[in-house]
């Protein structure tokens, strides 16, 4: 007997009322009925089409592209997030009204730019009033889905660039532009609104969305958690474990953290609690599991696109490199609800009482099919918008290979207007996100911030990490994962990679330390750097910066991720939060390999890869013994100590401290096993 049944229309849409689907933030949303819904159904559908005709057999140019892009998203935006929970029934005409002025306002772009282009750039009065409006209406329509800080941040960094750069002196110091130049680059120019990163929304991020729409709509989501429940839980703390498993699976698929822990904490929390586990325990395993989806391939998060986009390193490489790195972190998690299971005596669910793998496989094996030739089209080199459309073919086709989960055409139009609509809040962010990787660029405000942290860090790597790791949290605070990523990359990754690529530029360039450290001059010097070289010093800052960007989803004081298990596990959301932040610890200690030992990243020898891998999920293991206070049996603070130094020494990049850690953690094992003793579970 199985855990789920297939979801209908119904349930989509009442779902959606309670949280934001694409998994960035939870929000008020309008409920509709009637022509109303039939009508926003039918937009979102006339949405999905739009981006995949233009993403495969369509031929626009970018920014016109992107322009509709914004008028589609901001539409469904404003029809479904109200001013505030109190008006949300009696503004509904002044919202109709800024939907449409939303993509009147894209259109514009698409019929006056060439009319702009003969006028050799410059821009006449409506052209003005023209980007002044998109402005407010990013500005407006990003609060609603997301909270005040991005707007307000958008702010900051407008006034800047006008008139607050002129009052701060020094290094910060800023001459202004005008109005004029500012609303131009901010509409018309590539890198502004409707520049790069709308890009990534408007494509790669899109039919990702729509992928995972198609893949959730057709019942991939049920049959993920059965084959979670299925092979996980007659083990120790098995529904922790299956937590872990589906959320890994599920983030391949949604690669959204909140999205993964109300999809599959629903399910698991309660399931967790039954067996043993207190309510926070099993809230914290969920939003740190859930955490995890956005660090697995293929999909990532939308944050991955962006590093492609950015990096100019192929998102197959991304993804290839990611995955040994992902696994190790929900590994590191495993550990933690092994030993708490293990310490608190609890007893894994009775085989007799869960689904059976075999007959759960033969109901959803064809979900794998449109997984494949995603991967596998990806690894032939096709454009990830291409491996995207076709991924979501291969999920119609595929589902029509058993009747249970056979797609209809209901379920065709269903699953486009379920993209449409996970799509929004996401699009939103990184629109407005726009806005402020604009005026950065403008105004050189990213090799400003770098230039800072190597003041502050000198050329000390550990303490630049430390300081980016603190920024990220502090960001994290009140944006979502991805503009959190966004705003990071652009300001602190120069000074990261900087650091990476001095001892090879003074080396082979004859640089002094402080050319070697400086952005401007890294940045002009990269073109020369072999690409091995540049590449290696990229990825590895960029992924050390997309990895902190998620960790204020499982850091109190504000965790999006732990707050919503809390609601569903009914545990006090700071605890909650608490045994998140601590049960993702490899959060904080993986990003550290990507930069002391590469190798993890396939940055070298392939001995040294596994070995860096064997070490450091070993070290994972110690360190979450060290933690949790029990390793054969409960252990006391000395030998909590000796653990800790143990999984230090693996974690340290050298080949002899490595072997000493493995020595000592075997040592201390043999003498716990040696010396146990009999003792009563505690109380979790």
């Amino acid at each position: 007997m199985f855990f789920f049944k297939k979801k209908t229309q119904d349930d989509i849409v009442e779902n959606s009322v309670q949280t934001d689907a694409s998994g960035e933030a939870i929000t008020v949303q309008r409920v509709f009925d009637g022509k109303q819904q039939k009508f926003i159904y039918i937009f979102g559908i006339c949405m999905s089409l739009f981006h995949l005709w233009v993403n495969t057999v369509g031929i626009m140019p970018e920014i016109q592209r992107n322009a509709v892009h914004f008028g589609f998203v901001l539409f469904l935006g404003f029809l479904i997030y109200p001013i505030s929970r109190t008006l949300a029934n009696k503004t509904l005409k002044l919202d109709y009204i800024l939907a449409t002025l939303s993509f009147l306002i894209g259109l514009y772009l698409v019929f006056f730019e060439d009319a702009l282009h003969a006028r050799n750039e410059i821009p006449v009065t409506m052209d003005l009033i023209a980007a002044s409006i998109a402005i407010i209406l990013m500005l407006e329509i990003t609060r609603r889905t997301s909270g005040w800080l991005i707007p307000v941040l958008a702010i900051i960094f407008i006034s800047y660039s006008l008139f607050l750069g002129k009052m701060i002196p020094g290094m910060w110091n800023f001459p202004g532009v005008t109005i004029e130049r500012l609303l131009y680059r901010m509409y018309f120019a590539p890198d502004g609104l409707f520049g790069t990163i709308a890009t990534i929304s408007s494509t790669f991020v899109f039919l990702f969305v729509l992928f995972a729409a198609f893949l959730i709509k057709s019942g991939a989501g049920e049959f993920i958690i059965n084959l979670a429940v299925s092979l996980m839980g007659h083990t120790t703390g098995g529904p922790a474990k299956m937590a872990v498993f589906a959320s890994g699976l599920m983030g391949s698929v949604s690669g959204s953290a909140v999205a993964n822990t109300v999809g599959t904490g629903s399910i698991t929390i309660p399931m967790m609690k039954k067996i043993g586990f207190s309510p926070k325990f099993a809230g914290g395993v969920e939003a740190a599991a859930s955490t995890g989806g956005q660090l697995m391939p293929p999909i990532m998060g939308a944050g991955a696109f962006i590093m492609a986009q950015w990096t100019q390193i192929s998102y197959l490489t991304i993804v290839a490199v990611s995955f040994i790195p992902a696994i190790m972190y929900f590994l590191s998690v495993a550990f933690f609800i092994h030993l708490r299971a293990k310490k608190r005596g609890i007893k894994p669910i009775p085989k007799d009482e869960l689904p059976k793998f075999r007959e759960v496989m033969k109901s959803g094996w064809n979900f794998f099919i449109p997984i494949f030739v995603l991967m596998f089209l990806l690894v032939k080199g096709y454009t990830p918008t291409y491996a995207a459309s076709m991924g979501i073919l291969a999920v119609v086709v595929s589902s029509w290979f058993n009747p249970k989960t056979r797609m209809g055409f209901k379920d065709i139009l269903d699953a486009l207007y379920m993209g449409a609509r996970n799509m929004v809040t996401t699009g939103v962010i990184l629109l407005c996100s726009g806005i402020i990787v604009g005026i950065v660029l403008m105004v050189g405000m990213g090799v400003k911030f770098s230039m800072m942290i190597t003041s502050i860090a000198g050329d000390n790597i550990f303490f630049t990490i430390l300081l980016i790791a603190l920024a990220s949290l502090i960001l994290g605070m009140g944006l979502p994962v991805t503009a959190s990523y966004i705003v990071l990359a652009v300001l602190a990754a120069p000074s990261l990679v900087s650091l990476l690529m001095k001892d090879y530029l003074i080396a082979h360039f004859g640089l002094t330390p402080e050319m070697a450290l400086d952005p401007n001059v890294v940045q002009q010097m990269t073109a020369l750097v072999p690409p091995d070289v540049a590449m290696g010093a990229l990825l590895a800052s960029h992924l050390l910066i997309f990895w902190y960007s998620q960790d204020a989803n499982v850091t109190p004081p504000v965790c999006l991720a732990a707050y919503s298990a809390a609601g569903i596990a009914g545990s006090k959301p700071l605890e909650t939060g608490i045994e998140s932040w601590k049960l993702a610890k490899g959060l904080y200690i993986i990003p550290l390999m990507f930069i002391y030992e590469p190798a993890i990243l396939f940055q070298g020898p392939l001995i040294t890869t596994i070995e860096n891998i064997i070490t450091g999920t070993l070290g994972l293991f110690i360190f979450a013994t060290f933690f949790e206070g029990y390793f054969v049996r409960e252990i006391n603070w000395v030998e909590r100590i000796i653990l800790g130094i143990a999984a230090w020494l693996l974690f340290w990049p050298e080949t002899y401290t490595n072997i000493a850690g493995m020595v000592i953690s075997i040592l201390v094992w043999l003498y716990l096993k040696k010396t146990k003793d009999k003792y009563t579970p505690a109380e979790v």
